[in-house]
Formats: structure tokens, sequence, C-alpha cells
């Protein structure tokens, strides 16, 4: 798998940490791990960093001036783009994708505080169902107008080449597991817009490291996201010159999305307000809180065995808790 190929910025010193999870395991049963990509180079960290390394790198290489991406309200990706443009001298325009009604505030704390702290140029709230492309399209040529260059960046970053930073994740979790003597047994991660997942997977097949990958969704049914998942995996093989996952190999459980894409549930609120209790960790309640919930879920079903050596990837997203301190202290949320 040759990664040095392809032209890459680094905003990370070395790999994230691979830490033991002990007291959470002495809980479920599992022997637990996590890897600390919430603690990935730009302002507060997170997966995106990863794939921003090669869509930056490819922004600059064509001349770009201005970075031009789409998230939902108190989206990571937006954050982690903006802080890329901060961090090359590039102007950032975004487009916020209601995905539900009345969510987004620009007064609102957490990412929507940083975006204006960052200096983004502009905030384009859409509704759901909008045409995301053409928004970007029309953000674009308005760039142009002004004599610029943009370089558009899909939600979550998750094309081939953003992917690539989760094939190079896959590669560097088996290192730390060699150097550690930490044989993973199954890694389990968020899944989302489908880069970080498809990434994983093909860096996993292309290393036949025999792990088996299990994503919790956090917005669609079951069936459309691992079709999601694996037709962004065939095009990144592809791109990497590897070979194609097996659409069996692909599992996005879908039972702990609750009501929507970054609706509160009670299942997410226990696994926030555990792992910070227990092991001093703060996830985030739209990405890693409702992974982590079906990592308890699955624990506590059987599904995870007792001494079975888990990995949980952290893909951060804690800089948005303050927006949902509401949700985490609500009393009809807690755990009875």
């Amino acid at each position: 798998m040759n990664l040095a190929r392809f032209p890459r910025r680094r905003y990370t010193a070395g790999f994230t940490p691979l830490e033991p999870l002990p007291r959470l395991s002495a809980l479920l049963g599992p022997e637990l791990w996590i890897k600390r990509d919430d603690l990935l180079g730009l302002a507060g960290g997170g997966n995106k960093t990863r794939k921003l390394e090669f869509l930056v790198a490819e922004a600059l290489r064509e001349g770009a001036d201005t970075l031009v991406t789409v998230g939902a309200p108190q989206s990571n990706h937006c954050r982690l783009t903006l802080a890329a443009a901060a961090r090359e001298g590039l102007h950032c325009r975004l487009i916020i994708e209601e995905r539900v009604p009345g969510t987004y505030s620009p007064d609102a704390l957490g990412n929507n505080l940083l975006f204006d702290l960052m200096g983004v140029e502009s905030i384009t709230p859409v509704a759901l169902g909008s045409d995301l492309g053409a928004a970007m399209a029309a953000e674009a040529a308005a760039v142009a107008a002004l004599g610029r260059r943009a370089y558009v960046i899909p939600g979550g970053g998750s094309n081939p080449l953003g992917a690539l930073g989760y094939a190079s994740c896959a590669q560097e979790i088996m290192a730390q597991s060699f150097d550690q003597g930490v044989a993973i047994d199954r890694i389990i991660v968020a899944s989302g817009s489908a880069g970080t997942h498809a990434g994983l997977l093909v860096g996993l097949t292309a290393l036949n490291a025999g792990i088996p990958l299990t994503g919790i969704n956090v917005r669609r049914p079951q069936a459309e996201q691992e079709a999601n998942v694996h037709a962004l995996a065939v095009t990144t093989a592809a791109l990497l010159g590897t070979p194609v996952p097996d659409r069996s190999a692909v599992s996005a459980l879908d039972r702990w999305v609750g009501p929507g894409y970054s609706l509160p549930t009670p299942s997410m609120v226990e696994a926030v307000r555990l792992l910070a209790s227990v092991e001093g960790i703060m996830l985030d309640p739209v990405y890693t809180g409702k992974a982590m919930a079906g990592l308890i879920g699955l624990a506590r079903e059987g599904v995870l065995r007792r001494g079975e050596r888990v990995l949980f990837i952290h893909t951060g997203g804690s800089p948005s808790l303050h927006a949902y301190a509401p949700a985490l202290r609500d009393p009809v949320l807690q755990p009875q």
C-alpha cells in the first residue's frame, strides 16, 4: 500500500495514542482499547484532520486560495476545514445543511463559536434536501468572480482522496499493534459520511489484517449506509491500487441512530457520561457518543465477548459538547 505517491500536508506530529480502557473494560467484559484520533492536529482534533491532509495538499497543488465545504450545524468537518484554511493562509466558505429544522444558530456555542473565532469568510445555511453540490458550486463561482480560485471539499471530506487518510490510519494501527504487542480482534467506528469507515476497510484489506470492522451508523438505515461505504471503498481501492474489500466485510449497524442524525438518545447520554466518568475521555453527542452506545450495547448483548480485544476509534467531536449541554443534563435522558 503505497501512500507516499500522494501529496500530503502533515497536521499531526507522529501517531495518535493507542490506549487501554481498563475501567470501562472491567464494567463491560471485553478488553477495550481506544485510538485517540480526537488528539489529531488542527483546532480541537478529530478524524477529518487525516482526510484534510490529502485534500488540502491537492487544493494547494491546484493553486486554490479558498476552501468550500458543507456540513450540518455543529459540523466537526467544517471546524477542521476552517482550521486547515487558517493554517495554510486560505479563505474558507461553509454551507450549513439544517438536517433538523431550526437547529442552526450563528450565536450557538460549540463549533459555531469556533467558526467565528477562526475567521470564516461566509456561512450559508440551507434546508435539508437542498442540492448541496449546486450550493457549493455557487460558492465556487462567487469566489471565481472575485478573481480567486476555490477548491470544493465534499461533506466529511468523504471522497476517495480523503478516504486515503483512514487507509493510512489502518497502517498506523497495525504498526502500533505490533510495537505495543496488542493483537486487535475487532475495530468499532462511527459510520457517517462513510470516508473514515471506507478508508479503514480499504487499508485493513490491503494489509491483509484479518480484523473485522464494525461501523455504528449515526444517520441512515443499515442497508443504505453499507451500500455507501462499499461504493466509496471500491473507488478508494481503485485510487490506491489495492484489492477491493468484499461487500460482506461491510457492517454499519443502525440500532443506535435513535430518532435521527444529531438527535440525543438515552444510550448516547449514558455513553458520553460513562466514558467521561470512568476514563476521563470526552465523546461527542453526534458521532462518538452513539458509536460508543453501540459498543456498550454489543458488549451487554454478548456479541463482544469477555476477553475479546476491541479497539474503538475515537473520531473526535468534543468541541461541540457545550452546544448539547441541555440534553446531556436532561433527567429524562439519564440512565435509570
